[in-house]
């Protein structure tokens, strides 16, 4: 299976991704993340962040994904870059494929600005930032929504996927 947690840079998806991993792994040791970041670091970073090579990043992600769910692994895959077209695919062409979709405010990001990355678009330092220059699509059909601004306990939210998701919730008897 996969789940594909997506959002805004700065969202929080590596932080559930490590929850998820936390609560998970110990009953789950089949289980395997796949961090956009960390997968474009292991290529080489010969991608770009323009929107032509944002969507080759995805696919690479899910080609992954699907190699590692089709040997019986679980697949949680934390990526920034989404268009509806990439979401049917993955819906259509994924086996037990669960979306959740961080939705955090803009505003929000940019003040707290973790990675700096806001503050250098201002700068005039970065470009092709998702949600600034290049268009955020909101997914329309996501299986679970979190208001990433409510600030949540990742640990709470890890809880929440897995008790929406049967293989996860059997794992953890919930």
């Amino acid at each position: 299976m996969v789940i594909w947690i997506t959002g805004l840079s700065g969202a929080g998806k590596t932080t559930l991704c490590q929850a998820l991993r936390e609560l998970l792994k110990p009953n789950l040791p089949e289980l395997v993340i796949l961090d956009g970041d960390e997968v474009r670091e292991a290529f080489g970073h010969n991608l770009s962040h323009s929107e032509a090579d944002r969507i080759l990043q995805v696919k690479r992600l899910r080609s992954m994904a699907g190699v590692l769910s089709r040997q019986g692994l679980i697949v949680i895959v934390g990526v920034l870059y989404n268009n509806p077209e990439l979401l049917k695919w993955n819906r259509e062409n994924i086996n037990d494929y669960c979306e959740v979709y961080l939705d955090a405010s803009l505003e929000r990001i940019v003040q707290e600005d973790a990675k700096g990355l806001y503050k250098a678009v201002q700068e005039g330092l970065e470009k092709n930032v998702v949600g600034v220059d290049i268009k955020w699509h909101i997914p329309s059909n996501a299986d679970l929504v979190f208001n990433a601004d409510d600030r949540q306990a990742p640990l709470e939210m890890a809880r929440i996927v897995a008790a929406h998701v049967p293989r996860l919730a059997a794992a953890l008897k919930i």
